[in-house]
């Protein structure tokens, strides 16, 4: 039985698209979206079209349920077409759709996968006799206030695509339940490329704000603590991860997820914290922020280390902008740090809150900012423009390698006594969906999509710095 929620991230691919006569990189152009124009305009259900007429059981025929039921018909009317192309045997739809109240009382209880649905606040595919089902109440409203109703329709093609690998025979008991999830998300993202490509009956998606919010909800519905015995089924960072694998390459991307691939993507990252009773979290002070200079430039050395000054990041720099928290000037190679600001950008929302988080912050929300100014010191260096969406791609793909060999457990403490944590890459994922801080050039211009955005610091996290170089060239 697998009662999971959806969630969603990026590995490091190397994808292109063929045409006649040359291969052409996905990164080519810095305003698509793994090969997709870079669109704005509505995203979730189109106008005008009828609801499917598929019904589920125990359904009140509220607006939650016809959103499900219209997600569903245009997942099958998907998988229909594209199952066999990387799959043996043939498709077959769902037997059953069970809809639930997670609100009512035991007295209106119903049976999903042989358990009881009072206080259920899930949704979730069955095995035992090939069904989904979902909580109408509770979870997929609150899913839908936070993130829209694209996100509900995420949620609906992961739990599909747990049925697509009981269908393809992929998966048995024996698979690690955190390859079924990661497979799941993956197969999620595929579908969302086919509502991206205008190809699905009842909804559309944009590829900029639209498709962050579907990652945003991935962020938010994650393992936020690798020490609970729950935490099976990814980080944000992961799973996000995993969702932009199958938006890139489709199912036959999804297929190649088991054990030993997600473990190469993990290397050195950390999984655990330890004994650090912190958490992770440390305050963002100049004496921490020294180390991670101190990090930066024993990681990445350039000949002409910048300046660092903590008075303000108003540096009125002739060939640059001021991006407060934090701004880099090329002029003077100086970075200059607003630290009350800073600070408040790298503010933990670790307390209970009502729904879910749209922002996911904590201290590298803000050091990932600090890096990611470094990172156009580095290309400075390097000779490299420092204006345009290249740039500004480049700066948080360098930010990612800086980011990554923060986990290097044979990194000296001479060299910056200051490493990464488990949740701290969510933190800087939360950060680049949200604003783009990181991942914006030395005017602070970035590029309007997030998922661009978390997959060039993605790339970097897992490759070097000649990855960016090379995809951002």
């Amino acid at each position: 039985m697998l009662l999971l929620l959806t969630c969603i991230a990026v590995v490091v691919c190397g994808c292109t698209r063929n045409v006649p006569g040359r291969a052409v990189s996905i990164y080519d152009d810095p305003f698509k979206v793994a090969g997709l124009p870079t669109t704005s305009g509505p995203s979730g259900p189109r106008g005008g079209v009828p609801d499917s007429p598929l019904r589920a059981e125990n359904t009140d025929n509220g607006d939650i349920d016809r959103l499900v039921m219209n997600a569903i018909e245009d997942i099958e009317a998907y998988w229909g077409g594209e199952f066999s192309k990387d799959f043996e045997g043939d498709f077959v739809r769902v037997t059953k759709l069970v809809s639930w109240s997670a609100k009512a009382p035991r007295s209106q209880q119903v049976q999903f996968c042989e358990e009881s649905t009072y206080r259920l606040v899930n949704a979730a595919y069955c095995s035992l006799d090939h069904t989904i089902g979902w909580d109408r109440t509770v979870l997929l409203p609150a899913v839908q206030e936070s993130f829209g109703k694209m996100s509900v329709v995420t949620v609906i093609a992961h739990e599909y695509g747990h049925a697509i690998q009981s269908i393809a025979k992929i998966v048995s008991r024996k698979t690690p339940t955190i390859v079924k999830e990661q497979q799941a998300d993956c197969f999620a993202g595929a579908f969302i490329r086919h509502v991206a490509e205008g190809k699905s009956k009842h909804f559309t998606i944009n590829t900029s704000d639209g498709l962050n919010a579907v990652l945003a909800a991935t962020v938010a519905i994650r393992d936020d603590n690798p020490e609970d015995p729950e935490s099976v089924h990814g980080s944000a960072f992961e799973r996000v991860t995993a969702v932009q694998i199958g938006f890139t390459d489709g199912a036959k991307g999804c297929k190649a997820i088991d054990t030993d691939e997600i473990e190469r993507r993990r290397g050195n990252l950390p999984q655990t914290f330890g004994n650090d009773t912190t958490m992770g979290e440390s305050e963002v002070a100049r004496s921490n922020l020294d180390e991670m200079a101190k990090a930066m430039a024993a990681i990445m050395p350039i000949d002409e280390a910048p300046e660092y000054t903590y008075d303000g990041a108003t540096l009125k720099c002739r060939n640059g902008k001021d991006t407060a928290p934090v701004t880099y000037c090329p002029a003077t190679n100086t970075i200059g740090t607003d630290l009350p600001a800073l600070r408040d950008r790298g503010e933990a929302n670790t307390d209970e809150q009502d729904g879910l988080p749209v922002k996911v912050t904590g201290d590298f929300t803000a050091y990932v900012v600090f890096i990611s100014r470094y990172a156009l010191a580095v290309q400075q260096s390097e000779g490299q423009k420092l204006k345009g969406a290249k740039t500004a791609l480049r700066a948080a793909c360098l930010a990612g390698v800086i980011t990554g060999k923060l986990a290097d457990p044979n990194r000296s403490k001479a060299d910056g006594d200051i490493s990464l944590s488990p949740g701290d890459l969510d933190e800087a994922v939360s950060g680049l969906l949200t604003d783009g801080l990181a991942a914006s050039d030395t005017d602070g211009n970035t590029v309007p999509s997030g998922f661009s955005r978390v997959d060039a610091f993605r790339a970097g996290v897992l490759g070097n710095q000649n990855t960016c170089t090379s995809r951002y060239s």
